[in-house]
């Protein structure tokens, strides 16, 4: 390789390093790179060994393996041979890719890395992102239609909702011409992405065939858009503000108050809900969506039960406020049956059911040996006698009298035992089932009720 003569910059670059680690972290501060095998991560893993005797941090370094090319075992031994030629530890992840997201396969290996970097147990993640990759994810966030958030693109240092490290990218201010100089000067050897090359892809169409366009007419364009979009950060943090003061009168234990939202102006009422998907670790759903969301939460109808889409979770309207509820688990609706066991895990419900022997309260003992015990789900129709010499009542109208969320309901368990509803969860137990005083009973509950 041709060796660069841009020594000063190349100083200046790890100056660069060293500023942005000790900025925002420890000297005893963890850390993990995330190294692919290319240029950039190669770079960036050189940058970090040389700063780590004056900055004192440990750090080590994890590869995602994608499957995607037919050279990915080589990348990821090529990047644990540098690790262990530098005695630096080595994780290798290998994630599923999948490749029918509508999103597109770009979209789906972003997010299959963000899973696992979401897990790592550090102080802080580094990624090579440079200028250039600030450039065109603000163009492409453009393209897509976004607003001040998304066009404000990457940040230097970020903590994303769910993370254990925060995320720091160095090298956010540095010119791919800038890294490549650095590399070629100290013989760096790194592998190549013969995807980068496929313009099937958008960035790489972006990258490959507008860009150099770009240049050609706008010399510098990518310090220019990165300036762009710190002031789009700027616009951004003054609509999180607003969106915070709004909260503060209309969000109250995860809901959001509908007449509140309703006296603010439409422009203040989509920020206050994206502000309230965010704050709740979801991803913003795009305008279409936010916008059949906030119609529904303000014009529909009192009983009406709202449940709108916004793909990552579901908006809903109960009593007043806006919920956000995860998509309901996959898993088989057949009944399970109970062997006496303290604990059952339900396949359509994150909380396990547990049966506490008791005396005296909760279901008879000597009932329940009697006859077959089974747990399932709602299914309507049900009917439960509440109190003692009370008439049965349909179980639809105790959960809406029990204040229970419509999108609870239909997956809230039940003991049937010999074909009698004995118990339903968020209403309690049928009378005639109830164990006396003295008579051996199990109590019933979710998780850690």
């Amino acid at each position: 390789m041709a060796v660069s003569r841009k020594a000063p910059k190349n100083k200046a670059l790890a100056d660069t390093v060293a500023e942005a680690i000790s900025s925002h972290l420890s000297r005893d501060a963890s850390l993990v790179v995330g190294l692919s095998g290319g240029l950039d991560s190669v770079v960036l893993f050189h940058l970090v060994r040389a700063c780590q005797p004056t900055l004192g941090f440990r750090f080590s370094c994890v590869h995602i393996h994608h499957g995607l090319s037919a050279r990915a075992e080589q990348w990821a031994e090529f990047c644990r041979t540098l690790c262990a030629e530098h005695d630096v530890s080595f994780d290798l992840q290998r994630v599923d890719v999948a490749r029918d997201d509508p999103g597109g396969i770009e979209a789906a290996a972003r997010a299959a890395r963000r899973r696992v970097f979401a897990t790592i147990e550090a102080d802080a993640l580094l990624t090579a992102h440079h200028q250039d990759d600030q450039a065109e994810t603000l163009l492409l966030q453009l393209l897509r239609g976004a607003g001040p958030k998304g066009l404000a693109a990457m940040a230097t240092w970020h903590h994303p909702p769910g993370w254990t490290a925060a995320q720091l990218r160095p090298l956010l201010g540095v010119t791919r011409a800038d890294i490549r100089a650095y590399a070629e000067q100290h013989r760096l050897r790194w592998v190549e992405d013969e995807s980068n090359l496929d313009s099937r892809h958008r960035r790489n169409a972006l990258r490959n065939e507008l860009l150099p366009q770009l240049a050609r007419h706008f010399p510098g364009y990518a310090g220019t858009l990165a300036r762009a979009a710190a002031l789009q950060g700027e616009a951004a943090e003054l609509l999180d503000d607003l969106a915070s003061i709004d909260a503060a009168a209309a969000v109250s234990d995860g809901g959001l108050d509908c007449l509140a939202l309703a006296r603010l102006s439409p422009v203040r009422q989509r920020n206050l809900l994206r502000h309230f998907i965010a704050i709740q670790g979801y991803r913003l759903p795009n305008e279409r969506r936010l916008a059949q969301g906030l119609q529904q939460l303000l014009n529909a109808g009192r009983d009406a039960q709202v449940c709108v889409n916004l793909g990552e979770v579901e908006l809903h309207r109960f009593r007043g406020q806006a919920r956000l509820v995860a998509h309901a688990a996959e898993g088989s609706s057949d009944a399970i049956e109970w062997h006496g066991e303290a604990q059952l895990d339900l396949p359509w419900l994150a909380q396990p059911l547990r049966f506490s022997a008791v005396t005296g309260a909760g279901v008879k003992r000597e009932w329940l040996e009697a006859g077959a015990v089974e747990v399932r789900k709602r299914q309507g129709g049900e009917r439960l006698r509440p109190v003692s010499g009370g008439p049965h009542r349909s179980l639809k109208n105790l959960l809406q009298e029990a204040a229970i969320p419509p999108w609870q309901r239909d997956t809230l368990p039940l003991l049937w035992c010999g074909g009698k509803l004995a118990w339903a969860a968020g209403v309690g137990y049928d009378a005639d089932c109830l164990a006396e005083p003295g008579e051996a009973g199990i109590i019933l509950s979710l998780g850690g009720q």
